[in-house]
């Protein structure tokens, strides 16, 4: 081989090696920059489980608040032979079920006599609790009725049969009227009346004629039935 032959080999293979490092150090450049990618890739689907992660107990707590219990509706007021569930805290001897008095009184030990009828649980809770303060320190009590037995209602005359019955909801003359089995053959449907007491202890008489009602005309006549109402039916 030439001198000159030489020096054209040595060029070309020298160019050869310029290549394959060039294109090694490409590779490299490539593969790094994939391995970046693919690990940015991992750190943001780990940020994403761990916002996700972290949200969860938000949720739950969401959840518990919105179905926590809420307070015993005070509304309700205690009558005459409801029957009350009272219960003292680490105090099984006074706990107890218990029915209202026809005086309107109930018994407990240590408390003696209280007054029922007239008051709420709440307020019932809060009395009996003051009065055992004398003998337990911070006394915790709930009051529950636990059977209404005072809301009540009569219906008399001609229907299948006639008595006194709990009121349950918002009970209407029409709904006591099928609670009470109907009528008789021979009622009166256009001539009865409901009589409601008043705080001053005299009577409203209320006109209901069911055949209005039942057709749709006058349906204001179909009250809502309140305790002590008689519903009369001729």
């Amino acid at each position: 081989m030439t001198a000159e032959a030489s020096r054209m080999s040595g060029k070309r293979q020298g160019a050869d090696v310029k290549r394959t490092a060039s294109s090694s150090w490409i590779a490299g450049v490539l593969a790094t920059a994939l391995c970046l990618l693919m690990s940015g890739g991992l750190w943001a689907q780990a940020g994403t489980k761990s916002a996700q992660g972290s949200s969860a107990p938000q949720t739950s707590q969401s959840t518990d608040a919105a179905t926590a219990p809420k307070p015993h509706d005070d509304a309700y007021v205690i009558g005459n032979d409801d029957v009350l569930a009272i219960n003292v805290w680490k105090e099984p001897d006074i706990s107890r079920s218990i029915p209202v008095r026809s005086d309107g009184k109930i018994s407990l030990p240590l408390v003696g006599e209280v007054q029922a009828t007239g008051q709420t649980p709440l307020k019932l809770e809060q009395e009996i609790a003051a009065k055992l303060k004398n003998y337990i320190s911070e006394p915790e009590v709930t009051v529950i009725v636990q059977q209404i037995n005072s809301q009540k209602f009569n219906i008399l005359g001609q229907v299948s049969r006639p008595g006194s019955y709990v009121i349950t909801n918002s009970d209407t003359v029409l709904d006591a009227i099928a609670v009470a089995g109907g009528f008789r053959d021979f009622a009166k449907q256009k001539s009865i009346y409901v009589l409601r007491q008043n705080a001053d202890g005299t009577q409203t008489r209320i006109p209901f004629n069911y055949k209005e009602v039942v057709k749709g005309q006058n349906p204001a006549q179909n009250i809502k039935l309140q305790p002590r109402d008689t519903i009369v039916v001729p």
